[in-house]
């Protein structure tokens, strides 16, 4: 075989490894992995898990800085379905980043897609935890305080 032929020869196997590895990718893309969890609305995968939970809750001034009174811990009562949070004296509350931890999977509604208003401390406002089986729901009410000087 000449070396013209040789060269040739490596160069059709290149690319027929290169197709081949194409054909797999797109094979990938479009079908997925096999047993793979199904896709909700918003892109997120469904799964098997059913905790539906807060962890941790911080609010967040519109410097992306904690509101919260410095050693004060906010208060997640699960079986209540609250979460009880201080706020510094002269905290502007029209203009907050509510900023959630929840359980794995799991999701929450409303989506928080900006600055959100605490201002009305007489109707506190309501998030929902949706699991990542999306079966169970669970609705924390957010109750803000003021510090008091």
């Amino acid at each position: 075989m000449s070396t013209f032929s040789k060269k040739i020869s490596r160069l059709s196997l290149l690319s027929l490894l290169s197709l081949m590895s194409l054909l797999s990718l797109l094979s990938l893309i479009t079908h997925g992995c096999s047993g793979s969890y199904p896709i909700d609305e918003d892109g997120l995968l469904v799964t098997d898990r059913a905790e539906c939970y807060v962890s941790n809750f911080e609010l967040l001034g519109t410097d992306h800085l904690t509101v919260r009174v410095e050693g004060e811990l906010p208060a997640i009562d699960t079986a209540a379905g609250t979460i009880s949070i201080k706020a510094k004296f002269g905290t502007d509350l029209k203009h907050l980043y509510p900023q959630f931890s929840l359980v794995t999977d799991a999701k929450l509604e409303p989506k928080i897609t900006g600055l959100t208003d605490f201002s009305d401390l007489e109707r506190p406002r309501q998030y929902t935890v949706i699991s990542g089986n999306r079966k169970v729901r669970k609705t924390y009410t957010i109750y803000v305080e003021v510090e008091h000087l």
